[in-house]
């Protein structure tokens, strides 16, 4: 399912039947893709922007600190970090923001594919460890959030 081919199928068939949203799962992995409506990428002129989100399947307890409590959402790929849908917008989470679990906190840019991180529990954003536009690695401290 994570080849490229099966993944423009994908696409293929959210044209064909008009889809704006698709979600498939197998085997414990699960792919959203979402046609986006304004992104930080211009368009190629090819359709329209497609987002594709791989959704992680939890199988342990989010990663917590061991000092202070706290949950450390951390970067799923490598590629760009966006606090905000577009340059326009309000951030998605600021520092004193209370989130719940599943809410969107950034997106991340690889390879031209807008990726949802979503907040793995609910409570409060106390630290954002990067800035807008900036490049991420695999593993890299996005958020902290103590937890409600």
């Amino acid at each position: 399912m994570s080849d490229f081919d099966d993944i423009e199928r994908m696409v293929e068939l959210m044209d064909a039947h008009g889809l704006e949203e698709f979600e498939f799962e197998q085997e414990g992995r699960r792919v959203r893709l979402r046609k986006a409506f304004r992104s930080h990428v211009p368009s190629t002129g090819v359709g329209e922007p497609v987002s594709v989100v791989p959704v992680p399947v939890p199988l342990s307890r989010p990663r917590v600190s061991e000092h202070d409590g706290l949950v450390v959402v951390k970067s799923p790929i490598v590629g760009t970090f966006f606090d905000s849908p577009d340059q326009d917008a309000e951030p998605f989470a600021n520092v004193g923001s209370l989130v719940r679990v599943g809410q969107v906190l950034c997106i991340i840019e690889a390879m031209k594919l807008m990726n949802e991180i979503d907040a793995e529990v609910s409570g409060e954003i106390v630290t954002i460890f990067v800035k807008n536009g900036q490049p991420v690695q695999y593993g890299e401290q996005l958020f902290a959030i103590k937890p409600a």
